[in-house]
């Protein structure tokens, strides 16, 4: 049905919203605004024609000109039911396109002048043919992938003949959007509607092809999640029934619970979670797998967010250090002040502290007092002869057997990420091809760098800015310089004979009495009896050798005491060879007479401080200077430079110019299998020399040490404190020192200053002047 005449008329408009109807399409309608109810029934008192254009918004609920496409369909009203919620149904039929020209004013609804536009054919039909069966087949490809569009639909496509008409229809059917059917309605020529169909129809089929292969895929992977889901399930069943504990399922269960409970970071709970999925994938006779169980096992026992409180209680910490340890006043005064800047501070790095002392001291014994006086977990860590860098650093996971280094093992064993962590020998480290475990310490004690440990086994950031680490060592140059840099020193000197008398009553005594199983009253050692102990039957700068011979005693007691049914033991100094046997050492190693030629010097070793006796003889002979004793080459040069001071000073002393080509003369240090260098001993060779050559008693109660240049200079040296230890215990009575030495005296403590006359000298004729008694005919 088409209209007749060309002649713009007035017609109702109303407004579709989200509906585009076109010509020859029958569609209902439901009509509910009240302009539009209103323009409904006044077509209907008319010749039931209306025009239907489409809002370009479909929420505006009261559209203007502006609102509504220019462009609609002439549609005929067929039926009209009023249903009960007070809207209009119709059926309408569309006619014809046309356009508005002008709204004619109307408060009632919407009334507009509008223009037919008829249908424009093209002359050329072959093309128009064309176009038509392209259109038909794109068409027919649309509604065999959309799934939408009925077969009937198609069919009654198909018999269509007129261009026009026929690209009408399918637009219809299509789901596109609104601006694009608007876009062909306006298209009044049917073969430029039928070329914007066909680009239409091309989109449309791309997108449903996509739109399959996308279903295809995600249901793909749905089927394979629901066919693995199924597997499990029946491996689980199957599993259970050969009492196989649910093989790697089960085991990966197990992991994730005790995941789901693990304090970590989340990089950490990430990294655990994807080994885990890769172990539930493993063939349950994988190697592989039992690789990624052990990182993951380890994973789990690291404990990534575990802190203990610290106890910040200054007096509880410093009566457990008093308590634990007699003297020791530096290392103790500087736990006590990192717990106060704790308590001012909040977060702080822990300190790496380093207590570089002979053997016996307490040093081990000491950094376990630190962490019982902050309430912190304790680990040691014991690195002597410790050549691999992989014992720190752990080894790569790719290698068999391999495990994380000794630093995150021990973590895992104190259970906290904030223990006292003891690097017990740090200066006995060696180094090979497996690389240097020394430099491989310098990330472990950095503070600035410590919050993120690099383990090759770990592989993730490990934080070890809240350990306290106290490493020990014996000496401070067997430690490498970068790594020395790092570490706070605080240095723990040998005993005095009344601090070692207050350790064996206190700690020692009482510790082996209980160890032997001896009750306290059950063995009485006197106090004259431990001060010979320590005088004839040890000989060292700590307390080791102490415990090990009032271990003897308790033995020795407990087998009194059971074989003989002795209630008690008394035990005094006369009686002690009974126990320990003849005395190992004389006490007081001074010289018994004064000598000529020997001279006791005063050495540092690792072991703390020593005296050395240095012997010289001079013979007839050409003028050879031997040197015996082990000496190494400081020490050897020390001596060379003694000889060439006095060759430069012999007229002071009466020698002839050309004395020594006439002499053969030999130094030497006892004790020749120990080795011995330093350039200390300078002064000690030198008076020795002088007092071969003049045949002058050196007095038997000096002891020096000091080094010496050509021109006879006494330079400073170390360990004062230690030598000086060392020269009470032998018996000596006077020690010679560098004058630039003074300020060490202050370390020295108050028994030993009282018991020893300590004399500063800065020239060799200074050291000659209290050395050297008054010469003897030869």
């Amino acid at each position: 049905m088409g209209l007749k005449s060309n002649k713009d008329r007035r017609l109702p408009l109303l407004p579709l919203r989200g509906l585009l109807v076109y010509p020859s399409m029958v569609l209902n309608l439901d009509v509910g605004r009240d302009k539009s109810v209103r323009a409904l029934e006044h077509a209907m008192l008319e010749d039931q024609l209306l025009l239907l254009c489409t809002q370009s918004e479909v929420s505006i609920e009261e559209p203007s000109q502006d609102d509504i496409f220019r462009i609609g369909t002439i549609a005929k009203v067929r039926q009209m039911l009023r249903l009960p919620n007070n809207t209009i149904r119709v059926l309408v039929e569309g006619v014809e396109r046309a356009e508005i020209v002008e709204y004619v004013p109307n408060e009632e609804f919407y009334e507009v002048q509008v223009h037919v536009l008829h249908e424009e054919t093209s002359d050329d039909t072959s093309e128009t043919e064309a176009l038509m069966r392209m259109a038909l087949t794109q068409f027919e490809n649309y509604v065999q992938m959309s799934k939408k569009v009925s077969p009937e639909t198609l069919a009654s496509v198909t018999d269509i003949e007129e261009p026009g008409r026929m690209a009408d229809v399918i637009a219809s059917h299509l789901s596109i959007k609104l601006k694009d059917k608007q876009a062909l309605l306006e298209t009044v020529d049917s073969k430029a509607r039928l070329h914007k169909l066909l680009e239409l129809l091309n989109n449309e089929s791309e997108v449903l092809e996509m739109e399959k292969k996308i279903g295809q895929r995600v249901k793909k992977q749905m089927e394979k999640t629901q066919k693995e889901y199924y597997l499990r399930e029946q491996m689980k069943a199957i599993q259970k029934e050969l009492g196989d504990k649910e093989g790697r399922a089960g085991e990966a269960e197990e992991l994730r619970a005790q995941l789901k409970e693990l304090e970590a970071p989340d990089k950490v709970r990430e990294k655990i979670g994807k080994e885990i999925d890769r172990l539930e994938k493993m063939p349950a006779s994988s190697a592989e797998g039992s690789v990624i169980r052990n990182y993951i096992d380890w994973l789990l026992q690291i404990p990534w967010a575990q802190l203990s409180e610290d106890d910040l209680d200054l007096s509880k910490a410093e009566s457990i250090l008093e308590a634990d340890h007699y003297g020791l006043e530096k290392p103790k005064e500087r736990v006590l002040e990192y717990l106060a800047v704790q308590q001012l501070v909040k977060e702080m790095k822990g300190p790496i502290l380093c207590l570089v002392g002979p053997p016996g001291v307490g040093k081990t014994s000491l950094a376990r007092s630190i962490a019982k006086s902050l309430e912190r977990k304790f680990v040691r860590i014991s690195l002597g002869g410790v050549r691999d860098e992989a014992e720190i650093r752990g080894h790569r996971r790719t290698y068999v057997g391999a495990m994380p280094g000794r630093i995150v093992q021990a973590l895992k064993n104190a259970g906290t990420m904030n223990p006292v962590m003891l690097l017990d020998e740090i200066d006995k480290m060696a180094s090979d091809f497996r690389g240097d475990p020394a430099s491989a310490l310098l990330e472990v004690l950095d503070p600035e760098q410590n919050n993120a440990f690099s383990d090759h086994f770990v592989e993730l950031p490990v934080d070890l800015s809240k350990v306290l680490f106290v490493t020990t060592a014996n000496a401070v140059h067997n430690i490498p310089r970068p790594l020395l840099d790092r570490m706070e020193l605080l240095s723990l000197s040998g005993y005095t004979e009344l601090e070692k008398l207050e350790i064996a009553n206190r700690h020692l005594l009482p510790k082996q009495k209980e160890a032997h199983g001896l009750q306290a009253n059950q063995l009485t050692v006197q106090e004259d009896c431990l001060l010979k102990v320590i005088r004839e039957y040890t000989r060292e700068a700590g307390v080791r050798q102490l415990e090990q011979q009032l271990a003897a005693l308790c033995r020795k007691a407990a087998k009194r005491i059971v074989s003989e049914q002795v209630e008690d033991i008394q035990i005094h100094a006369q009686q002690l060879s009974e126990y320990l046997g003849v005395a190992r050492y004389r006490y007081g190693l001074a010289e018994q007479n004064d000598q000529i030629g020997t001279v006791t010097g005063l050495a540092w070793t690792e072991a703390g401080g020593d005296t050395l006796n240095i012997e010289v003889t001079v013979v007839p002979g050409s003028g050879k200077l031997q040197l015996t004793g082990k000496l190494g080459d400081v020490m050897k040069e020390s001596a060379q430079a003694a000889f060439s001071y006095i060759r430069s000073k012999a007229a002071q002393w009466g020698l002839e110019p050309d004395f020594h080509e006439k002499l053969d003369i030999h130094v030497h240090v006892p004790e020749g299998a120990i080795p011995k260098d330093g350039p200390s001993a300078g002064i000690t060779i030198a008076t020795a020399l002088v007092s071969a050559f003049t045949n002058r008693y050196v007095s038997k109660d000096v002891a020096m040490t000091g080094e010496i240049t050509l021109r006879g200079r006494v330079l400073p040296i170390g360990g004062l404190k230690e030598k000086s230890l060392a020269a009470l215990r032998a018996g000596i009575k006077t020690v010679l020192f560098p004058h630039d030495n003074e300020r060490d005296l202050a370390d020295i403590p108050d028994t030993v200053r009282r018991e020893l006359t300590f004399i500063p000298v800065a020239h060799m004729d200074e050291v000659l002047q209290h050395a050297l008694l008054e010469a003897t005919s030869s």
